[in-house]
């Protein structure tokens, strides 16, 4: 490691070297996290770093560990509409980072992505890396991230997919780049992936609503090309089957509140004395309470609701909403120590974490 670009007057390796005892090699060795060093050595080092105020040369340091020290987190999708993307790349922006996209806005209305970001700086900060934000969402974008990744601008890519179809992971792993997905891919990839037994989250919904004495229950899925989405519908139809309920009225969202409302006025046209909703995830369940107030029915006093997720939405709602949870920050916490794991043993296999549920109970039913 060099200091030549360090600023004057800041503490150098010498300066370590000194404090600690050692040579300036060892010092280097220790802050580039070479491993065969003394455990003994290596906390004199580390005291030393702490009392001289030490902070290594990142543009330095990049030159002899070949690595950014930056992780790129991606936010794909399949593609938005023609519209958008014209707009976005006639201003001279790509969609790599076009704010001003209908997809981007939709990505930041939904608090699902503040928690994916919260899990993955806190995992980060305390090692000294940092995230970098894309979005791809166009063909474009998506060629932009595979190039960031190749020159070494970002040792790794966290992927959150938003769509099925997404080509995304498919490209990364084609190139052979260091990724881990959030959430299983609809199509399979050599690629690791952290995600939730969705499955069972809806269970744990439906047995609520059975026990607390719902007979006429209805669902507000997700987009149903969405595995996540298409997994809640599944287990939570075939738990009302295993206690009798052979039909569940359903209608799809998008996994927003609009979506929601929508779906909620359609399901009490067609059946206007149901009394249990579940929906697949807080947005929705958020916006369905908002139609059922508007039609005088009270929750849970008429219809109980269940959510999905335990986001902010379900503490935002009136009543708050009983929901289950998913462990968001936990999960990009573990998907990014995933993939520095995976940087450091390029050569290991890949794996998947798979997290399990748990009911929370508020006020909505």
């Amino acid at each position: 490691m060099t200091d030549d670009l360090r600023p004057a007057g800041a503490p150098t390796l010498e300066d370590v070297a000194r404090a600690a005892g050692v040579s300036r090699a060892t010092v280097s060795r220790v802050v580039n996290g070479v491993r065969n060093v003394d455990p003994v050595i290596q906390e004199a080092v580390r005291r030393a770093v702490s009392v001289t105020g030490y902070t290594p040369n990142r543009a330095a340091r990049s030159l002899v560990t070949r690595r950014a020290d930056a992780i790129a987190l991606v936010v794909s999708g399949a593609g938005v509409e023609p519209e958008a993307a014209e707009e976005a790349e006639g201003a001279g922006v790509s969609g790599a980072s076009a704010g001003g996209s209908s997809f981007t806005a939709q990505v930041f209305a939904d608090p699902f992505f503040g928690r994916v970001v919260t899990g993955v700086v806190d995992y980060l900060r305390p090692r000294g890396m940092h995230p970098v934000l894309m979005f791809a969402e166009t063909a474009r974008a998506r060629d932009e991230v595979v190039a960031y990744l190749r020159q070494g601008s970002a040792d790794g890519a966290l992927v959150v997919s938003t769509h099925a179809e997404d080509p995304l992971p498919a490209l990364i792993a084609e190139a052979g780049l260091a990724a881990v997905l959030f959430a299983r891919p609809a199509r399979p990839v050599p690629v690791s992936y952290v995600d939730l037994a969705h499955q069972d989250g809806a269970r744990l919904a439906a047995e609520h609503l059975i026990g607390r004495g719902c007979r006429r229950m209805a669902t507000i899925s997700g987009p149903l090309d969405v595995p996540a989405g298409q997994a809640r519908l599944t287990g939570f139809r075939d738990t009302m089957a295993r206690h009798g309920h052979a039909y569940v009225p359903t209608a799809e969202g998008q996994f927003t509140q609009e979506s929601g409302e929508a779906a909620m006025e359609r399901l009490l046209a067609d059946h206007p004395d149901l009394d249990g909703v579940f929906a697949a995830n807080d947005l929705m369940a958020l916006g369905a309470c908002h139609v059922l107030r508007e039609h005088g029915r009270s929750v849970p006093g008429d219809v109980a609701v269940v959510g999905f997720d335990d986001s902010s939405a379900a503490l935002a709602c009136r009543p708050p909403l009983t929901t289950v949870r998913q462990p968001v920050e936990g999960m990009a916490a573990e998907m990014t120590r995933l993939l520095l794991d995976r940087l450091a043993r390029p050569d290991g296999p890949v794996t998947s974490v798979i997290f399990e549920p748990e009911l929370v109970v508020r006020g909505s039913a």
